[in-house]
This record gives structure tokens, C-alpha cells and sequence, in this order.
């Protein structure tokens, strides 16, 4: 659809970008029950499944070493033939929920860089967008997928830290990097697990609006020990409420 609000969620590892993407899933799947909505696991230590209360399940990983080895063994294989027998087998596989469907990356068996599964995952994605209406996806941590332009092109790019000059110094410089290697239209940070509200006073995202500033949930971090769904958190829960504010900031909601 040429319409559709594509939403890249990044951040420091550990800060909670996995969950605020899950929210973002929660909220669009209740506010537009009529709309298709994606949610895309591009993260490969595949969490997003976790905080939706999914399995995994058939990875584009699994897909691609599946589909490269069947390419290798015709002659004359090539790039188109691997693409849509990939899009062919990922809507098979593709995971079919009440309000939302899903997929996830996966992990490469073998050690070293994503530079295959990232040029894959960028190109299916651009296949599969055009059936939808919302598409959340959940990156990397860190900058290698900007880098590598796996999100080559989104409408709004979410970018997650907590309170730390770390967290904060990683979204501006994946802001940067967004800045020359991405199309995106609105660009937004989520501040989240501030244990105290005077930590504000020293958080420093030059020139990245804050949409939200989410506070420390017990009810949020006991799901996130035991593995529980989004699904299942209160209404009222700090993780929503922070991410309805982001999302309503930005016109989404």
C-alpha cells in the first residue's frame, strides 16, 4: 500500500526497545482493528516473539539457506529466484494473529557478519510492505542495519535509550547515520526506564525530540522475567502509556 506508516524502532541494547516495539504492536493491533498490521522481528536475538507471546517460529533465515542451497543445485539460479521463492515461502510461513501478522529474521547458523540476511531482509521487506498498513519493526541494536540500509526507507523512525549518556550517544549517532543512508519522515526518541524524574535534568538527545519519557515498571519487568505477553500487561501500564504518547505525537494514534 502506498500509504503505509512504516516504523523502525532502535536503540542500545538493554533499554527496552524490544518492548516499546511490542506496545507499538498492542496498541496499532487495538486502535485499527480493520487495518494490517506487521510486526517484523529484524533483531537476531528474536525477542519481539517473546514480548508478543509468539514462537519464533520459520525464520527468513531458515528460508534463505533453505531456498540458497535449492537455487545452487539448478543451474542458472540467480538473485530473482531466490527472492520470490523467499516471498513465496515467508507468506507460508508467515505467523497470523488476532489483529497482526508476524515474522521473524532469525540468526544465522554461522558465525560472522548479517551482510547476506541484512541484504535480504531489506528486499523482502520492500516486497511484503505493500500489503500493509502499519509495519513495526524491531532492529538491531545499535547501527548496523542503518548502516547497512536494511532500513533503507521508513516513515517514522522511533530511537529508544534509557537515562545514560551511553544510551543517549548511541540514538544520535544512529540519528546521524540515518540522517545520510535512510529516507525517513519523522524521526522521535522514547526515554524509558527513568528511575527517577530529576535524571531528565541530564538527559541530552541534541536534536531528537523526546515523544516520551517512560518510567520504571515493576508490573514490566516482572513480565519481561517470566517471558509474558505484551498482551497480557495492564491498561494502564507505564510501557503503553509511554508508547500511546510517542505514537499519538507522531500522528500515528
Amino acid at each position: 500500500m502506498a500509504d503505509a506508516k512504516l516504523l523502525a524502532v532502535a536503540g542500545k541494547g538493554g533499554v527496552g526497545k524490544t518492548s516499546v516495539s511490542a506496545a507499538m504492536v498492542r496498541l496499532l493491533a487495538r486502535s485499527y482493528p480493520d487495518r494490517r498490521i506487521l510486526a517484523i522481528d529484524a533483531d537476531p536475538a528474536v525477542g519481539l516473539s517473546t514480548a508478543l507471546g509468539i514462537d519464533a517460529g520459520t525464520t527468513l533465515d531458515d528460508i534463505r539457506a533453505a531456498v540458497t542451497g535449492e537455487v545452487t543445485e539448478r543451474a542458472g539460479g540467480g538473485v530473482s529466484d531466490i527472492l520470490e521463492s523467499v516471498r513465496g515461502r515467508l507468506l507460508d510461513a508467515m505467523q497470523h494473529r488476532e489483529g497482526y501478522d508476524f515474522f521473524a529474521i532469525g540468526r544465522p547458523e554461522t558465525a560472522g557478519c548479517y551482510c547476506a540476511v541484512n541484504t535480504y531482509l531489506r528486499q523482502v521487506i520492500s516486497l511484503l510492505i505493500r500489503d500493509y498498513d502499519y509495519v513495526v519493526i524491531d532492529s538491531e541494536a545499535g547501527i548496523e542495519q542503518v548502516n547497512r540500509r536494511v532500513l533503507e526507507k521508513v516513515t517514522h523512525l522511533l530511537l529508544v535509550t534509557d537515562a545514560s549518556r551511553r544510551g543517549t550517544q548511541v540514538i544520535q549517532t544512529v540519528k546521524r547515520v540515518a540522517d545520510e543512508l535512510v529516507m525517513y519522515e519523522r524521526c522521535g526518541a522514547i526515554v524509558n526506564r527513568v528511575t527517577e524524574s530529576s535524571a531528565m535534568d541530564y538527559v541530552d538527545t541534541g536534536d531528537i525530540p523526546i515523544l516520551a519519557v517512560i518510567g520504571e515498571d515493576p508490573a514490566q519487568t516482572e513480565f519481561d522475567i517470566l517471558g509474558k505477553s505484551v498482551f497480557d500487561l495492564p491498561a494502564d501500564a507505564e510501557i503503553l502509556r509511554g508508547t500511546e504518547q510517542a505514537l499519538q505525537k507522531l500522528g500515528i494514534l
